[in-house]
C-alpha cells in the first residue's frame, strides 16, 4: 500500500493499492456536508412552520429550496468523479511515458 501526498497536502490524498486508487478531496467532503447540512435545516424549519397557518406558505417554499439541494447532491458528486478521472487519466499517462 503506498499513500502519496501531493503538492499541497490540505488538498487531497491519493492511496494507491495495487491497481486501486482512492482519491479524496476535502473540498467537495466539505461542500457535501454544508449542502447536506443546509438540507436538514430547511426541511426542519419547513417542518415548522407548518404548525402555523401564517407560516406555511413559507414552510412550503422552504421545502422547495430543500428538495432543489438534494438535486446539488449528486452534482457535486458528479464534479468530484469528473475530477477523480482526470487525474487517474494523467496518472496513466504519466507512467505510460516512464
Amino acid at each position: 500500500m503506498m499513500v502519496a501526498f501531493k503538492k499541497n497536502q490540505e488538498d487531497y490524498v491519493d492511496i494507491s493499492l495495487g491497481r486501486y486508487e482512492f482519491f479524496f478531496q476535502k473540498k467537495y467532503t466539505v461542500l457535501n456536508t454544508v449542502n447536506d447540512f443546509l438540507i436538514g435545516v430547511w426541511f426542519l424549519i419547513g417542518s415548522f412552520f407548518f404548525f402555523s397557518n401564517d407560516l406555511q406558505d413559507i414552510g412550503t417554499w422552504l421545502f422547495v429550496l430543500g428538495s432543489f439541494q438534494l438535486l446539488i447532491r449528486p452534482t457535486i458528486r458528479l464534479v468530484h468523479d469528473f475530477h477523480l478521472r482526470k487525474h487517474v487519466k494523467k496518472q496513466k499517462q504519466g507512467k505510460e511515458k516512464v
